[in-house]
């Protein structure tokens, strides 16, 4: 069995009710797309396809570990993957058509005629979706984050110094003070 095809579900010959899937979800995987700003992934994904009739629910639950760099300081960051998603597949007689015209992005539509459903690119969106937007280095105690000593140093020194006329009170905002709290 090739490699992709490891991630298509022959679901015509499967009888209603839930069905389990295990997939192991590796760098390997996303060669068939474009370069990732992660490496050494080590996810997990757990599908679930409840068969019903004329549509199937499909549950991805996502866990599992990547490596990406801090937005912050550039050191290397272990991200913890843990997500969930749904979607809902109908089986219709035109689904080009009612697959541009559904706004709904948890359903999906496909041929009356189809045997197999490839779960694959789901699965390489619900993972790029499982990681933060924001990937920082996370916090040691109070005094502040894990991020390198010395990238915080050079960021601050590349900071804008405020000057002194900013410091004081700048006569364009006289006034709008007694404006503030008129809203509530």
């Amino acid at each position: 069995m090739g490699y992709r095809r490891e991630f298509e579900i022959a679901f015509v010959g499967l009888k209603p009710g839930i069905h389990e899937y295990d997939y192991v979800i590796t760098d390997k995987f996303f060669e068939a797309y474009q370069q990732q700003d992660f490496r050494n992934c080590n996810a997990t994904v757990k599908l679930s396809l409840d068969k019903k009739t004329g549509f199937m629910l499909l549950k991805f639950e996502i866990g599992g570990t990547l490596e990406t760099n801090c937005d912050r300081c550039g050191n290397n960051l272990k991200i913890d993957l843990w997500d969930e998603f749904n979607i809902v597949v109908k089986m219709v007689e035109e689904p080009e058509l009612m697959n541009d015209q559904e706004e709904d992005p948890d359903v999906y539509f496909i041929s009356r005629t189809e045997s197999h459903i490839d779960v694959a690119d789901w699965i390489y969106e619900f993972v790029n979706l499982s990681i933060p937007m924001q990937k920082i280095c996370g916090f040691n105690d109070a005094s502040g984050p894990q991020c390198n000593p010395a990238a915080l140093n050079m960021l601050k020194k590349l900071e804008p110094e405020e000057k002194e006329e900013e410091k004081k009170d700048n006569p364009i905002w006289k006034g709008l003070e007694k404006f503030k709290d008129l809203g509530n």
